[in-house]
């Protein structure tokens, strides 16, 4: 099997991510059956997890860049990819090689060959695939912690599948998947609190004001005897300076206060580094040795692209892979307060599960111009209805062509003041970003 062979059987399985059908999905007893299989690849090693509607992924590569500075061995696990399926999965901060992601994929595929349906008819789906072959990897490879980025929810999502963990973690929490998660915060709360499990530290991210998330997740760690750090209780943050390249910032926590940079803009960074920074404290109070350069280093040092990330200063290139109305509002703010942005040039394309009309709603006062585009995946939203409901929150909207052809456009009539931004979901800022390195024309 080589790796086109291995991506090909990957997705001869129901992948809700490209279908949308997340309503569909089983529970952990299929994945589990499979672990049984291979062995258990999943014990004998050191877990952060990390659950939550915003942010999870930045904490998760936040985690493991501290950790690989303190000399840790680590294996990462996040979702989806940008460009390659092989990113999903990290070995000391690389993506795992085509040759070995093949391999070990070969090896799923005799263990899953003799899979019989779990009890109730449920049968393996991609997702339990991807989640086994990081288990594979990171027990070849001998890591010391594995940190997990759930992929939906977090009580029925294929990466819990422990019966004890070190860390337990909960980013923001909002309005997302509530045809799967439930109608409001809390219900959703309830669902990414399922990850937690006895004896687990369980540290929680700063929650918006609206809701009740940060209750439910509090009594969810109560009910299974964990310690609870409340990072806007016990955490404050102050960026001190930024530019194009990244923010200083001053961090006051249980270490005294460390004057710290992230290479990564917005203000919900520094939320996520603060987050980052309890699990890496949570996880020293176990015995782990993380010193204060490992933070320090690990955050200088994280790499987490397609996240307001500049493509190319002249003109200036932004790609956020936001696609909720509130990481739009983050974005809009991000792009007014980091960039002095107040007419911005957006290409945007939508998942066809998403809310289109909150995103335009929150990002139309800082769009000058907005082309609507259609992404190479088989959720995207018709350029027409997101255009449609640009025009509807009162912008200048119109659909266009493919994302790097109406990127190459904006670049060529784009004055010097104008910010373009790829956004709406990461399928479009992959694609944008895709084009800027092949043509040779990033920052």
């Amino acid at each position: 099997m080589n790796y086109r062979q291995s991506i090909d059987y990957l997705l001869s399985f129901a992948d809700f991510e490209r279908s949308g059908r997340f309503q569909d999905r089983p529970d952990v007893r299929p994945v589990l059956s499979l672990l049984r299989r291979l062995g258990d690849p999943h014990l004998g090693r050191r877990t952060v997890h990390i659950a939550g509607s915003k942010g999870k992924g930045s904490v998760a590569a936040m985690v493991e860049s501290i950790l690989r500075a303190a000399k840790l061995r680590t294996g990462l696990f996040t979702s989806p990819h940008l460009h390659s399926y092989t990113e999903r999965i990290r070995i000391q901060g690389q993506p795992i090689e085509e040759s070995e992601w093949a391999r070990l994929m070969h090896t799923l595929q005799d263990a899953a060959g003799s899979a019989s349906p779990a009890p109730g008819g449920r049968h393996l789906v991609a997702f339990d695939l991807l989640t086994a072959l990081a288990f594979l990897a990171f027990r070849e490879h001998d890591v010391d912690c594995q940190i997990l980025e759930v992929g939906l929810g977090g009580r029925v999502d294929s990466t819990n599948v422990f019966d004890t963990k070190e860390v337990c973690a909960v980013t923001a929490v909002g309005l997302e998947h509530t045809d799967v998660l439930g109608g409001t915060v809390e219900e959703i709360a309830g669902q990414k609190a399922g990850i937690i499990r006895p004896g687990a530290a369980v540290v929680v991210g700063p929650q918006p004001a609206a809701g009740g998330a940060r209750r439910v997740i509090a009594e969810a760690a109560d009910n299974a005897g964990c310690q609870t750090v409340d990072v806007a209780a016990s955490y404050a943050w102050r960026r001190t300076s930024h530019d194009l390249s990244g923010q200083a910032f001053r961090l006051e926590g249980p270490r005294g206060a460390l004057r710290l940079w992230l290479p990564l803009l917005g203000e919900h960074q520094l939320e996520n580094a603060a987050t980052a920074a309890a699990c890496a404290d949570a996880l020293a109070q176990r015995g782990l040795s993380i010193a204060d350069e490992a933070i320090e280093n690990g955050l200088a040092d994280v790499s987490w692209p397609g996240r307001m990330e500049i493509l190319r200063r002249e003109p200036l290139v932004v790609a956020d892979g936001a696609h909720s109305r509130e990481s739009a509002r983050r974005l809009r703010d991000s792009l007014t307060d980091y960039l002095s942005c107040r007419s911005a040039f957006l290409i945007v394309g939508m998942s066809a599960d998403k809310d289109v009309s909150g995103l335009a709603q929150e990002l139309a006062p800082v769009a000058r111009r907005v082309i609507a585009v259609r992404a190479d995946h088989p959720r995207a939203m018709p350029a027409q209805q997101v255009a449609a409901a640009f025009v509807q929150a009162g912008a200048e909207a119109e659909a266009g062509g493919k994302v790097a052809q109406t990127l190459e456009k904006a670049m060529a009539t784009a004055d010097g003041k104008e910010v373009i931004c790829l956004t709406g979901s990461l399928f479009v800022a992959a694609e944008g970003r895709a084009h800027m390195k092949k043509t040779g024309a990033t920052a």
